[in-house]
């Protein structure tokens, strides 16, 4: 068709109130615009790799092969005409305004460039202040903390027929940015500084060459990169642009350097008989190292469930590994910075529920909000960690966290409502202080952001649990270890599935389950205390005892009047079960008061 797609950094400006000069004056008008193309504009596109793609009369739009080429060449423009404008009179000066967005676009066989990436930017630059320069939020992000500039954040902005809102930061030239301890250059040398969490999913590749399963395997691909842009501060590059690499051979850390990403996925589909291997791997793309790989075994059914499983897991456990080469970068640095914090700490909660972990991963998120009080991230892991030891640890505080916790989510839910995680976590808290019906309601918008996210299924179980529907908590805690069957988190929704069981009167199999969730994780208490009620209703009282003394080991302060007044719903089939749980724990040793 003689058209390409690919990604590129498109820049567009014009002359402000180019009508008005012409009409005062055409051809000194004219003149000047001229003498600005030859010796000013088109010698900086060159110079910073660019090449003007159109001009449209007092304007161009140029490509360029980076964001930071882009914004140098937008920054050497704007300095410039700061200095050939000053002394003139304000209705004669000529300016410009410039936008700078970073998206997919299409080539045409003359080279001519079409497509959302060219009309974001062209949007862009109609909204800049006269001698400013406009930048998309995907722009912003290859050049955030590298400027000497007063930038603004515009916030969500509605451009004129683009569909969707884009968040939009207005570089002003003629303002430094605030005084800095070692101020660094307009803009720092080039380097590897890919956005965090950034990440090009490759097209899988379909072994064999069937043509019967190449749209499963592009299926795979698309619903992969759909699913992990969920991931709260991702950076995904769109299918569109990574369709481009399909078939090829690539120099992966080629791919990194011209995508500008920090991680490349890669992965292929091959079938034998009746089953389905789907292969993964995870690589740096600065270093080429290998990170992590996955490999499926599947009987093949039917492909649209088997692509659902496949993606859901894959999704899951690529969120995990990213947080974890994250934090690793984050040890490495220098000068910590908020995500950096939000990282280790993020590291500190998947070591496990002690108080060890979470108060180093709490004081983590303390200091990356210090550093921006609008972390999302971090208020929304400083809010799980006061409802982690609130509910897991038995803190004397626990209202004091469960306050906190509300405040923070309530922020973090205030600055960005479609956050999975805060929706979740609200969940937990209010499964947590009486208001179950809201609790799961909550954990169901979660799914709704994100359906992925297998511990807003596991909290629905304990809301089946606190209004008594035990014999429907199995299924949301097995849908939990579907998605993600080697999830840190696995023992406590065992435990959530066991809880169901005990509570139910079926002794046997909350054994079967509590015993794999201690299995899992043998440090929380209440493992081996709900595993201690249900071996004395059994009559196993040598091993119930046993039970009892190694959860009350962990926590010499439970007693069955504390767990009773500290029950979360006060429902009546719950409140009643609950009493049987109780007679169990008192019949192994548990103390009553």
């Amino acid at each position: 068709m003689g058209e390409t797609r690919k990604l590129a950094a498109i820049l567009v400006a014009d002359v402000v109130g180019y009508s008005r000069l012409a009409a005062a004056d055409e051809d000194r008008t004219l003149a000047r615009l001229r003498g600005l193309r030859s010796d000013l504009t088109d010698p900086a596109i060159a110079a910073h790799h660019g090449r003007i793609v159109k001009r449209t009369g007092d304007g161009l739009i140029a490509e360029f092969r980076s964001v930071v080429d882009a914004v140098r060449c937008a920054i050497e423009i704007q300095i410039a005409m700061v200095e050939r404008n000053a002394g003139v009179a304000a209705d004669k000066r000529v300016e410009f305004r410039i936008g700078v967005h970073l998206g997919d676009v299409v080539e045409e066989a003359d080279g001519d460039l079409m497509g959302d990436g060219v009309n974001i930017a062209a949007r862009l630059e109609s909204i800049a202040n006269p001698g400013a320069i406009c930048l998309s939020e995907d722009a912003y992000r290859q050049v955030k903390g590298r400027l000497d500039l007063a930038v603004t954040d515009l916030g969500q902005t509605q451009l004129k027929n683009i569909a969707d809102p884009i968040r939009v930061y207005s570089l002003e030239v003629s303002q430094p940015a605030p005084a800095r301890a070692k101020p660094a250059p307009v803009l720092a040398p080039e380097r590897s500084d890919a956005p965090r969490l950034s990440i090009v999913v490759l097209p899988f590749a379909n072994i064999g060459g069937d043509p019967e399963q190449e749209y499963f395997v592009d299926g795979v691909t698309e619903s992969l990169t759909t699913d992990l842009s969920r991931i709260s501060g991702a950076f995904v590059i769109g299918r569109n642009t990574a369709f481009t690499f399909k078939g090829k051979h690539v120099d992966l850390k080629q791919v990194g350097r011209e995508l500008n990403v920090r991680y490349v996925l890669e992965g292929s589909v091959q079938r034998a008989g009746n089953r389905m291997r789907v292969n993964v791997q995870l690589i740096e793309a600065e270093t080429g190292a290998h990170l992590w790989a996955e490999r499926f075994d599947k009987l093949v059914a039917d492909f649209f469930d088997m692509q659902d499983e496949i993606v859901s897991r894959l999704a899951n456990r690529l969120g995990h590994e990213l947080a974890v080469a994250e934090a690793r970068r984050a040890e490495r640095a220098v000068n910590p910075d908020s995500m950096d914090h939000y990282f280790l700490g993020q590291a500190h909660l998947k070591k496990g529920i002690t108080a060890e972990h979470q108060h180093k991963a709490r004081s983590h998120f303390d200091r990356a909000l210090d550093l921006d009080p609008e972390n999302v991230g971090a208020l929304v892991m400083r809010a799980w960690v006061d409802l982690t030891v609130a509910v897991h640890l038995y803190t004397e505080d626990r209202p004091e966290r469960l306050r906190s916790a509300e405040a923070d989510l309530g922020k973090a839910l205030r600055l960005r409502p479609e956050t999975a995680d805060a929706h979740i976590a609200l969940g937990l808290l209010r499964l947590n202080t009486n208001r179950v019906d809201q609790g799961v309601a909550e954990c169901e918008r979660g799914l709704a952001i994100d359906r992925n996210h297998p511990h807003a299924h596991a909290l629905i179980g304990v809301g089946k649990n606190l209004t008594g529907r035990y014999e429907e908590t199995e299924v949301h805690v097995l849908e939990a270890l579907r998605i993600s069957p080697h999830d840190r988190r696995a023992g406590m929704w065992s435990m959530i599935a066991a809880v169901a069981k005990l509570l139910a009167g079926h002794d046997k199999e909350a054994v079967a389950w509590l015993s794999r969730s201690i299995e899992l994780d043998p440090n929380e208490p209440m493992r081996h205390l709900y595993l201690a009620a249900a071996l004395a209703h059994l009559g196993h009282m040598e091993e119930a005892r046993e039970a009892a003394r190694a959860g009350l080991e962990l926590n010499p302060s439970f007693t069955i009047a504390w767990h009773r007044a500290a029950r979360p719903s006060d429902h009546p089939v719950f409140l009643a079960s609950l009493e049987r749980v109780h007679e169990g724990m008192r019949k192994a040793g548990v103390p009553e008061q």
